[in-house]
């Protein structure tokens, strides 16, 4: 039985930010530049796509009734059974040039969301951390925001510029989710093929990461050393996520971004969305704290 098998063959122009909700035992996730939010059961069930009208590229949920979610505009409040958004905390709305990316929740309920040119302007983007109604900028004159991803005791934060292909380590607050220290490099992937996307760590402190362009999931230690790679059927895997009822299993997004249509018909699976059947010790995203 291969590893990697599809769990939704809907193609995504740019495939990214899943998250699982496990009351619901469904995966949400996004098609970036075609302003969609996907859900599908885990365990079955049909795709659903719900246009937001805005890019958008990340979840979190709030409580069972309200969702989180980062457009290009901010962070909106979505209720769950309506669909309908409402601006919470504008960020960069005044600027049209650029939209959210990659995001994640701290342990403590804080969230780092991070935003980026939409044509990848040099520097254009940032990343903040968002804890209940406090917005505060934590790194400037980022190119592409992605890894953003803690530890499970909330005493290391991760993150990434794409652009420079160094992967960062900083320790921070268990408390608060607010860095301590300064950024160290946890990972050089720069002579390595393909680009570090987007990231989760389980609880053994192992941070998986979507390597765009390379074709594969790479698995880190604590130390930063690579442990294993997992061959993807698509070359621009985006961003995994813990899936499951007990987190066991890894979802992973993809893209067509970028690509042609000699080199789509080249990698035809791209944009869709996979189940990764490896042993993997996950957690629950924790629920965000927005008051």
């Amino acid at each position: 039985m291969s590893e990697v098998s599809v769990f939704s063959d809907h193609i995504c122009q740019l495939g990214e930010g899943p998250s699982y909700d496990p009351a619901a035992d469904a995966l949400f996730w996004f098609d970036i530049v075609n302003g969609q939010l996907l859900e599908k059961p885990v365990a079955g069930g049909a795709l659903k796509i719900h246009e937001l009208g805005q890019m958008a590229s990340a979840i979190a949920i709030i409580d069972d009734q309200r969702q989180l979610i980062a457009t290009e505009t901010g962070l909106h409040v979505r209720d769950v059974a309506t669909g309908t958004m409402t601006l919470h905390t504008p960020i960069e709305a005044d600027n049209p040039a650029t939209r959210s990316n990659d995001s994640r929740v701290h342990p403590c309920g804080a969230l780092w969301t991070g935003t980026m040119g939409k044509a990848e302007e040099k520097g254009a983007g940032s990343i903040y951390w968002f804890f209940k109604g406090e917005l505060r900028r934590l790194f400037s004159d980022i190119t592409v925001s992605n890894s953003i991803c803690f530890s499970h005791d909330g005493g290391l934060a991760y993150y990434t510029d794409t652009s420079t292909g160094l992967l960062m380590r900083v320790d921070c607050d268990p408390a608060t989710g607010l860095p301590t220290g300064e950024p160290k490099v946890f990972v050089d992937h720069r002579s390595a093929k393909g680009y570090v996307d987007g990231s989760v760590v389980d609880r053994d402190g192992v941070l998986w990461n979507a390597v765009w362009g390379g074709k594969m999931v790479k698995a880190y230690s604590p130390d930063g050393t690579l442990l294993r790679s997992v061959a993807m059927p698509v070359t621009q895997p985006s961003c995994p996520a813990f899936v499951g009822k007990n987190a066991d299993r890894l979802a992973v997004t993809s893209a067509w971004k970028g690509k042609d249509e000699k080199q789509r018909k080249l990698d035809p699976q791209a944009g869709m969305t996979f189940l990764l059947d490896i042993p993997v010790n996950g957690r629950f995203e924790p629920r965000v704290l927005i008051a």
